[in-house]
């Protein structure tokens, strides 16, 4: 029994960097929302706007990457 549920487990891959990534990209996404809603300049110049923009990219990126790999 406990060979079967190891066999099993093997062929799937950890979800762990997945659900990292994912967390990660809520709690951005979550902060980006209550500091926009509290700003009416958020982001204040272009540069914070290029960098905003450029970490989630990066995050959903991540997301989306670790997704496929831990299918």
């Amino acid at each position: 029994m406990f060979a079967l549920l190891a066999a099993v487990e093997a062929d799937h891959p950890s979800k762990t960097p997945f659900y990292i990534a994912g967390a990660l990209l809520v709690v951005f996404a979550l902060a980006v929302s209550a500091i926009g809603a509290r700003s009416e300049t958020f982001p204040p110049t272009r540069a914070a706007r290029i960098g905003v923009t450029a970490v989630a990219l990066v995050l959903v990126a991540a997301a989306m990457l670790t997704a496929v790999l831990t299918a």
